[in-house]
């Protein structure tokens, strides 16, 4: 079954276009990872997915709900993480996330719920300014799973972490599936951690979907397209590549 599903969804900005007539298929229960160049196209999908931003064509649906007859429902159905989460500082941790709860109309409960998901119950009256950056990502998280949504949208969720961050945020995401059985739509711009991180990988090169399956399959069609295979870096590179020639200097 697919949790997400786009059919030739599109968005122009005047004669530029941002995502051409892309076809997603995002598996319920399985984490999918998102890789791309920065400016391919990769935010502006997500944004869509949100409704923060509306297709110039194309359709999706999320569960058994359609865009945009449905868009309400869905965004009860969605949790995200988009750019740099936003926090007062002068609250604590608990604070913001009860601020957002009672906009949520969620149950008191929730808060405490996802501050022990996160690892940030021990450190939850302590003021967000002064979270270290890997545990305002994890607020960030904590936030998105208010209510334990059945799917969770993650841009760049480990951007701007030293090793030890990234593989604590990692780690977390990596549990959530089976933790409570969500869908995970996630990007990053590190390519080694959409490897160890994603179920299901989809490459998105100057708004066009190039790629889309494991990481077993997209090695197979590296070899068969005579790619190099030793890496996920190197295969990556290698499509971007070849697609950048294929289109030379043609806009979207």
């Amino acid at each position: 079954m697919y949790m997400i599903e786009t059919k030739k969804l599109t968005k122009k900005y005047g004669s530029f276009t941002a995502v051409n007539n892309i076809n997603l298929h995002i598996q319920k229960g399985r984490i999918y990872g998102f890789l791309v160049p920065n400016g391919a196209g990769k935010s502006t999908t997500m944004k869509m997915l949100l409704g923060i931003a509306q297709p110039t064509a194309g359709s999706f649906h999320i569960g058994k709900k359609s865009y945009p007859g449905d868009r309400m429902e869905i965004l009860k159905e969605i949790g995200s993480f988009i750019e740099a989460p936003a926090f007062y500082g002068s609250l604590s941790g608990e604070e913001n996330l009860d601020i957002l709860r009672s906009i949520l109309g969620l149950p008191k409960q929730s808060v405490a719920d996802v501050l022990e998901l996160t690892g940030l119950a021990p450190y939850q009256k302590r003021a967000a300014k002064k979270y270290s950056l890997g545990m305002k990502q994890r607020l960030g998280l904590a936030g998105a799973l208010l209510g334990m949504p059945p799917i969770l949208i993650l841009d760049e969720p480990t951007n701007g972490l030293d090793p030890a961050g990234i593989h604590e945020i990692r780690t977390l995401i990596r549990s959530l599936p089976q933790t409570y059985n969500c869908t995970i739509l996630v990007s990053s711009h590190l390519l080694s951690e959409i490897e160890l991180l994603a179920d299901d990988i989809g490459i998105l090169n100057r708004g066009r979907l190039l790629f889309e399956g494991t990481a077993s399959q997209l090695k197979e069609k590296a070899h068969a397209a005579g790619f190099p295979t030793d890496s996920l870096e190197d295969t990556f590179l290698a499509l971007i590549d070849a697609d950048n020639k294929k289109r030379g200097g043609i806009k979207r």
